[in-house]
């Protein structure tokens, strides 16, 4: 799946655009960190500013390691609209911590709403910031009772996904997901050039922003529907060519 974030309801209507292109519309507000919680009546506006049948994720912010603050800020989201509630488990520096969060995160959300979606999500540069080990986010997850685990890069500056964890190392952290019974979404400055690998290690979600944005800047930038079109095109060639591959040989 491709997910999308917008920083504000006009790209979001951009997104509207390539709605046929894309499958979860993200609101975050990347000048409060990579996973920056944007204000609630930004994402009751997005919500209605996508099409119905499209899913809306929030970001709930990279999170300080205090359980009751971050579970009141999912319900927020929750209530705000969102049916995907992405939590960045900054603030935690060992597995327990990150669950402590995360179970306060699935009762606040899922009390509101059975059927929303619980993603615990870690960064690939957690040894720049101290944060819990990105290998431990899927045993977070699976012993929160999440819905799927997450890496992206906390920092912002041109370093990506793959400067910090290897695609063997990526690949474990999807392994591990399924292995839980976790989807497993990867997100960190995304190229169009990093989706065969991260296609042919079962990656079930593709977060971006920058890859869909003119320049590929994430900053000054601003989403185009063309460019999601493309990158989608780019994500599909990549399915088919390893559908594909693992179709057995006839005879």
């Amino acid at each position: 799946m491709l997910l999308i974030s917008p920083d504000s309801v006009e790209e979001a209507r951009d997104c509207a655009k390539a709605a046929d292109h894309l499958d979860i519309v993200d609101v975050k507000k990347p000048d409060e960190g990579s996973l920056g919680a944007n204000f609630p009546w930004v994402i009751r506006e997005i919500r209605d500013a996508v099409p119905a049948g499209t899913p809306l994720s929030a970001t709930v912010g990279d999170v300080p390691y205090k359980p009751g603050t971050v579970a009141q800020a999912a319900l927020g989201a929750v209530v705000s609209g969102a049916t995907y509630i992405k939590v960045g488990l900054y603030g935690c520096t060992t597995p327990d911590q990150g669950i402590d969060v995360m179970r306060g995160v699935v009762r606040a959300v899922k009390d509101h709403r059975p059927d929303a979606f619980v993603v615990a999500s870690g960064y690939a540069d957690a040894h720049r910031i101290g944060c819990v080990n990105p290998l431990a986010l899927p045993d977070i997850a699976a012993r929160s009772g999440a819905d799927a685990a997450m890496l992206d890069t906390a920092i912002k500056d041109g370093t990506r996904l793959f400067d910090h964890v290897s695609p063997d190392a990526c690949a474990e952290f999807v392994r591990l997901a399924h292995a839980a019974g976790l989807l497993a979404a990867l997100a960190g400055s995304v190229t169009a050039a990093d989706l065969g690998p991260l296609t042919s290690m079962g990656t079930d979600i593709v977060g971006v922003r920058g890859a869909v944005c003119e320049g590929g800047d994430r900053n000054a930038g601003r989403i185009r529907p063309h460019l999601v079109a493309a990158f989608r095109a780019e994500m599909d060639r990549h399915a088919r060519r390893q559908a594909a591959a693992t179709v057995p040989a006839a005879g």
